[in-house]
């Protein structure tokens, strides 16, 4: 996939709503990004919980775990540097599962989650998902519970998780 390829389109731009967010482009993963999307997600999983051997299998391989059944991930880059990521795992028929989600430390407060959350719902809904699911924890990532409410996830029970951390889980009607 060469650079212009890689671009999603202008609409993933999202309103320019922060001194960064005009800026950020929301690209589509490459091979390039792995070191980005292994280190992105360590760093935010580390320093709140325990990196678990489910993580460790995910981010060593994200394009197996997520592209090779027709998943997606997205990169959020600012100047050109990987700064935010996001993925969608294909489950059951019409079902797909968000996750490692996460912005750099240093650009949060900056609404690039609030794009990365557009982007993909928008590219759940290229794949021909009817719902999204995620994982999450209700203490250690607050603030993405409360940006998934904000994209329209409603709180489910709990069931079908593989991490320790999930005392969530939420859905998204597409």
């Amino acid at each position: 996939m060469n650079q212009a390829d890689n671009h999603l389109d202008d609409h993933y731009q999202g309103p320019n709503n922060g001194e960064a967010n005009s800026a950020i482009k929301i690209v589509h993963y490459n091979p390039d990004h792995a070191k980005a999307f292994y280190d992105l997600n360590y760093t935010w999983i580390s320093a709140a919980y325990e990196v678990e051997p489910e993580d460790e299998k995910v981010l060593e391989d994200p394009e197996k775990y997520y592209l090779k059944d027709g998943g997606a991930i997205l990169m959020a880059l600012y100047q050109n540097e990987p700064v935010g990521t996001c993925a969608l795992k294909q489950g059951e028929p019409g079902v797909v599962e968000m996750s490692k989600m996460t912005v750099s430390k240093e650009m949060r407060g900056k609404k690039i989650g609030d794009l990365l959350g557009h982007a993909i719902i928008e590219k759940a809904r290229e794949l021909g998902a009817q719902k999204i699911i995620l994982y999450s924890n209700k203490k250690g990532s607050a603030a993405g519970i409360n940006l998934y409410r904000k994209l329209g996830f409603v709180e489910v029970p709990l069931t079908g998780h593989n991490f320790k951390r999930a005392d969530i889980k939420m859905e998204l009607v597409l």
